[in-house]
């Protein structure tokens, strides 16, 4: 399987947090595997563990054209002597994007499908005539949330973390918001940041809990205030905030979660949501692939990709 790097939890010293009585530290899952950073090995792991325990040999999943997990899974079945088959909503488009490009460099065999035909990805006709074109193989979803990637994420927190008061993390398909959640200790309140638009991602987050028969036993809350218009949209205050965080602790994120994490965390810092006396772990849970992308697409530059 895929072996980990250490993680380590990055203090930062700031004038803001000292004057608010804060500690804040980064959780740099960015750094636990060079090809399978962040989140992305934690909901991996177990899948592709079960993956070799059914005798799998290929693994087919889904994402959009500048994926994570597309990326991820690619590198893992490279890794691991898999053959891998990403079904890309959208016409394929060339030159191909930094993010495919990686992918299928590292031998996956990309599909494109139709937006409509990617909204029935879930339906059992659609998974059986994914049977019929590509034979066996082992099915791990969008973004990678199922039960196995749920065993995965409750490992990012460590008994070392009990220290801290508050957990902040970000929420895309919310696997690793409720890993967390389950793995938390009580006395502390795990914070997610959605990165999405709109008020449903709390009934998400409660049908995910629900699924993997979860029940908190630690407070918790969601903030929609920090999307910047969306999943994958941005705004200049959001690339300002990457430049300067990276310019101050030489940190990179990225504009889709991390950074929204990020200037979430620090504006509510600066409105003093967070008591005098709290100690924050914000979770870095990679992305920074995406980055190229980024560039490729729109044409902002953003902070060398450097440990």
């Amino acid at each position: 399987m895929l072996d980990a790097n250490p993680v380590i939890n990055q203090p930062l010293d700031h004038p803001l947090l000292e004057e608010k009585g804060i500690e804040l530290s980064i959780k740099r899952l960015d750094w636990v595997h060079e090809f399978v950073p962040g989140n992305k090995f934690y909901k991996l792991f177990f899948n592709l563990l079960q993956a070799k325990q059914e005798k799998k040999n290929t693994l087919l999943t889904f994402g959009g054209a500048y994926s994570n997990h597309i990326h991820a899974v690619a590198h893992a079945a490279h890794l691991l002597g898999f053959h891998s088959i990403g079904i890309i909503r959208g016409e394929e488009t060339l030159p191909l994007n930094p993010t495919l490009a990686a992918a299928k460099a590292q031998g996956m065999e990309l599909h494109y499908i139709s937006r409509s035909q990617y909204r029935e990805k879930t339906t059992p006709e659609f998974l059986e005539n994914l049977k019929t074109l590509f034979g066996d193989f082992y099915l791990i979803p969008e973004g990678g949330t199922n039960r196995e990637a749920i065993q995965g994420t409750e490992k990012i927190l460590e008994e070392e973390d009990a220290i801290y008061s508050h957990i902040c993390v970000s929420i895309g398909t919310g696997g690793t918001f409720v890993g967390i959640l389950k793995s938390a200790s009580p006395h502390q309140e795990i914070v997610g940041l959605s990165s999405l638009k709109g008020n449903f991602i709390h009934r998400e987050i409660e049908t995910l809990l629900e699924k993997f028969e979860t029940e908190p036993k630690t407070h918790f809350s969601i903030s929609t205030e920090y999307h910047f218009g969306g999943y994958a949209n941005y705004q200049q205050p959001l690339i300002d905030f990457i430049w300067w965080f990276f310019e101050t602790f030489g940190i990179v994120l990225d504009p889709i979660y991390t950074g929204k994490m990020i200037f979430g965390i620090w504006d509510l810092i600066k409105k003093n949501h967070f008591p005098r006396g709290s100690k924050i772990l914000a979770i870095h849970t990679g992305g920074l692939q995406g980055n190229e992308g980024f560039t490729f697409q729109t044409g902002i530059k953003l902070p060398p990709l450097s440990r």
